[in-house]
C-alpha cells in the first residue's frame, strides 16, 4: 500500500478541493462527497491500474460512482491522478464545463460511467463485471453506493444478478454515513441491516466500523481479491461531512453549498488554503 502519510496528505487536498468547488459553484453535494474521500482515494491509488497512458483503454480496472451526486470527490481524485487539471475544478457545474453536477463518461477522462439516477450506476458496474467474465478480462470493477441509494429497488435487482453470475471480480462499497437529504436513512425508508441483506442476496460481506481508515479499506480490497464465486461488498461506516466540524453528521449539508465565510472556516480547519 502507498505510504499512509501520503494518503492522508492527499485526502486533505481532496477535501479542500471539494469545498472550493461546491462553494464556487454555489451548488453541489458536499456532505456525501466528504464522507467518501478515503474510499475513493484508496481505490484509485492502491487498487486500480488507471493512469494517463491507459485512461481511454476499455480493458483495465474500472470504477463507477453510483452515488453520482457525489461527483466532487471523483473530480478532485481524478485531479490528483493528473487526469484533469486542478484549476478546472473551479469550473464545476458551470455551463459548458465538462465537470457537471453528475459525472459524464463522454466529457471527463477517467469517468467510466455516467451516473446520477440512483441505482443505475450499480447496475452498470454489474454489467461491466459480467462483460469481463464473458471476455476473460482479468481486471476488476469497483463501485460506490450511497446508503440512501440502497432504498432503490434497482440496487437489489443488481445485487441479485451479481450473486447469480458469481461476479467475484466486482467489489462494491456502501458509504454508510446514515444520512440523506431528508434526514436519517432509518427514518426516511430503513434499508438496514445492510450486512444481513447482502449476505441473503449471496454476497461476501465486510463491515468496516471506520470507513475513513485507509489501512482497513485497503485490507478489505485485498480480502475481496481472495473471494471466489461471490461478489464482495464493504459496508463502510462513515461520517457525513467528514473533516469539517460544522458539517459533520448534519443532514442539511447533503446538498447545500457553503458560503464564502463557511468555505474560509472549512479550509482553515483543513489546514488553510
Amino acid at each position: 500500500m502507498e505510504h499512509l502519510t501520503e494518503l492522508k496528505k492527499r485526502a486533505v487536498r481532496i477535501r479542500k478541493n471539494i469545498v472550493k468547488m461546491v462553494t464556487k459553484a454555489k451548488s453541489g453535494h458536499p456532505g456525501g462527497s466528504l464522507s467518501a474521500v478515503e474510499i475513493v482515494e484508496t481505490i484509485y491509488f492502491t487498487q486500480m491500474d488507471l493512469h494517463a497512458d491507459n485512461v481511454f483503454d476499455t480493458v483495465r480496472d474500472k470504477f463507477v460512482l453510483s452515488k453520482g451526486h457525489a461527483s466532487p470527490v471523483l473530480y478532485a481524485t481524478l485531479a490528483e491522478k493528473g487526469l484533469i487539471r486542478e484549476e478546472d475544478l473551479l469550473d464545476f457545474r458551470k455551463l459548458g464545463s465538462p465537470l457537471q453536477g453528475h459525472p459524464s463518461m463522454r466529457l471527463v477522462p477517467g469517468v467510466d460511467m455516467s451516473t446520477g439516477s440512483l441505482g443505475q450506476g450499480f447496475s452498470a458496474a454489474v454489467g461491466m463485471a459480467i462483460s469481463n467474465k464473458v471476455h476473460g478480462d482479468p481486471y476488476r470493477v469497483y463501485t460506490l453506493l450511497g446508503d440512501g441509494e440502497c432504498q432503490e429497488g434497482q440496487v437489489w435487482e443488481a445485487a441479485m444478478s451479481a450473486a447469480h453470475y458469481q461476479l467475484d471480480n466486482l467489489l462494491a462499497f456502501v458509504d454508510f454515513n446514515g444520512l440523506q437529504i431528508d434526514g436519517d436513512i432509518r427514518d426516511v425508508m430503513n434499508p438496514c441491516p445492510f450486512d444481513e441483506k447482502f449476505k441473503a442476496f449471496g454476497w461476501h460481506v465486510i463491515v468496516l466500523e471506520d470507513g475513513h481508515d485507509f489501512e482497513a479499506i485497503y485490507q478489505a480490497c485485498e480480502e475481496a481479491k481472495t473471494i471466489k464465486g461471490q461478489p464482495t461488498v464493504v459496508i463502510a461506516k462513515t461520517i457525513k461531512g467528514k473533516g469539517i466540524s460544522f458539517m459533520e453528521n448534519k443532514a442539511n449539508w447533503h446538498g447545500v453549498a457553503p458560503t464564502e465565510d463557511e468555505c474560509t472556516n472549512a479550509l482553515l480547519e483543513l489546514g488553510g488554503e
